[in-house]
């Protein structure tokens, strides 16, 4: 398996999707319309979609592509490697031109998102995977085919007495509430989409814990970006390592945390 290139391609189409993706941010209106099950789309998340579902499959073509906005590829029983593409996660955060919305492209193999791509255009901050499966962050200026400056992320180690706990600023709710209340918490970090995974992976944040319906192309690109720089993924009702693939393509409860953190049974 190429990753070389694999993560060239990814970053490329990350950057140009997130380019598409601002022409529309900065735009006086856009439209906005509701899907089969009410959540918002946009003509920047079809645009996304399709140049990252094209580059894809141009460059890999015989890599399938699951994407959030094809309907069609969600009926694939796709292998052992394929591609999960969320081409405009956190749309919310982005309909209220607030900054926390991210491209994200997965590579998936053998359940394991092992190469990821996420990119907050808003922000001018991208996280990706190398070929060797390490984390970088690059901020500023960011050209598709040159990296100038990228700096390898570690997460943090954590003080059991005073961690620091990522929720999301669109799905909080009571019962996630509760399960904080249960740990020694000294800070709250508030973040959308799958930049709450990039925290842990930069060492701002300890423990994500999820009590809501996710979709595995909501995940796996910031899943890959935590495993590269040392954290870790588990289901939140055994612990177990969460895995991609699955029929219908929903993930159960998760937690997402840095080594050191003991965790809590639900």
């Amino acid at each position: 398996m190429d990753y070389a290139r694999i993560c060239e391609v990814s970053r490329r189409l990350a950057l140009e999707a997130g380019a598409a993706i601002m022409q529309v941010y900065h735009a006086p209106d856009f439209e906005v319309r509701a899907k089969t099950d009410r959540s918002p789309v946009t003509e920047a998340d079809d645009a996304a979609d399709r140049l990252i579902r094209e580059g894809l499959r141009a460059a890999f073509p015989d890599i399938p592509v699951i994407t959030e906005e094809e309907a069609a590829s969600h009926d694939q029983r796709p292998g052992a490697r394929f591609f999960l593409v969320d081409p405009l996660d956190g749309t919310k955060e982005f309909v209220g031109r607030r900054t926390d919305f991210t491209v994200n492209i997965a590579l998936v193999e053998q359940g394991v998102p092992t190469r990821g791509v996420v990119y907050a255009p808003a922000q001018a901050r991208l996280f990706w995977t190398d070929e060797t499966g390490a984390s970088m962050e690059e901020q500023g200026t960011l050209l598709p085919g040159r990296i100038d400056d990228a700096r390898r992320l570690g997460v943090a180690r954590p003080d059991p007495d005073a961690l620091r706990v990522v929720a999301s600023k669109s799905h909080r709710d009571a019962a996630t509430d509760a399960y904080i209340a249960r740990y020694r918490v000294a800070e709250f970090v508030a973040a959308g989409s799958s930049l709450k995974f990039c925290l842990l992976a930069c060492g701002a944040a300890d423990l994500y814990p999820r009590l809501g319906r996710t979709m595995e192309w909501d995940t796996a690109a910031g899943h890959a970006v935590l495993l590269g720089a040392g954290g870790r993924v588990v289901r939140f009702d055994d612990h177990r390592p969460l895995t991609y693939g699955k029929p219908g393509w929903e993930n159960p409860f998760f937690i997402a945390h840095v080594p050191g953190v003991t965790l809590i049974a639900g």
